[in-house]
């Protein structure tokens, strides 16, 4: 469930735009948001980890909040930093088909097991940054996608142990040249372009299981994604254990965790928004890369 977080009298709002019905207690909640992790750089080029606030200052922390950072008395204003992604991890991992609609969209079934494949670090951009659209691909593709974000280091856990692993959830979005995904019978040129990952805006720590997942084109109000991230076919504790059965995550390490019906093409100019309730929205520009 999400956390209802108060500060010193001081009640944390989301900022959603809802394009659904939803009944009213669900919908108070859901406006409601738990602490917002941030990574930025302030204008003299430091780097920190910190706490937004409602008036959009960042307290910041002496380290990583999955690092035991603790608040500090350094407060950036809201016209004196930049937001970056909200992690650094060493590694992506990302699963495919991981829901049905989507499986069956793209012309296949479900995977009788994670279907797993990587995005390289530089494929990282931050909330509001530009995708950058590779010359040589003639479609590329969004996939709105919830992410985990690993907590400790983690090996061979089970299922149960799973949840305490995960330190928090973040928005992505796994751009994808689908031309080259098809073309090549593997994925890593597909996925693995710089600026195909945007991550964020912000971490934050709860989340309810049935929260929606929905993405948006341009100006238009009718999403080209929805669905809630309880569709998903396996879900993030049994994600967690599999993967923790082949390699080691450590804290910073996210988790793609598939995307829902609804892929659709980019194109130069185009606007994309991907949100999900309790955590906020993720908005990147198409560009052309020079």
């Amino acid at each position: 469930m999400i956390n209802i977080t108060q500060q010193q009298g001081i009640i944390i709002l989301a900022d959603f735009h809802v394009n659904y019905p939803l009944h009213p207690l669900y919908f108070w909640i859901d406006q409601v948001m738990a602490q917002r992790y941030v990574r930025v750089q302030s204008y003299n080029g430091n780097i920190y980890y910190g706490l937004l606030q409602p008036s959009q200052s960042v307290q910041v922390l002496n380290a990583a909040p999955w690092c035991n950072g603790e608040p500090t008395d350094l407060i950036l204003d809201a016209d004196k930093y930049q937001i970056l992604a909200p992690c650094e991890p060493s590694k992506i991992i990302c699963v495919g088909k991981n829901y049905a609609d989507h499986a069956a969209e793209m012309g296949g079934s479900v995977p009788v097991e994670p279907l797993l494949f990587f995005k390289p670090p530089t494929t990282i951009i931050a909330n509001h940054a530009e995708i950058k659209y590779p010359s040589m691909s003639q479609q590329v593709e969004y996939e709105g996608e919830l992410v985990l974000v690993i907590g400790d280091r983690t090996y061979q856990c089970t299922p149960e142990q799973a949840q305490s692993k995960i330190w928090g959830y973040t928005i992505a979005n796994d751009v994808t040249a689908r031309d080259f995904q098809r073309k090549d019978h593997q994925w890593v040129r597909a996925k693995g372009f710089d600026t195909f990952c945007p991550l964020g805006p912000w971490i934050v720590r709860k989340l309810h299981p049935g929260a929606r997942l929905q993405t948006f084109l341009n100006d238009d109000p009718h999403p080209v994604q929805s669905s809630s991230i309880d569709q998903m076919v396996f879900s993030p504790d049994i994600l967690v254990s599999y993967i923790s059965q082949i390699m080691t995550l450590f804290p910073g390490d996210i988790i793609l965790t598939g995307t829902p019906m609804g892929v659709g093409q980019l194109k130069i100019g185009d606007r994309i928004l991907i949100e999900i309730e309790g955590i906020g929205r993720l908005e990147n520009h198409i560009v052309v890369s020079m």
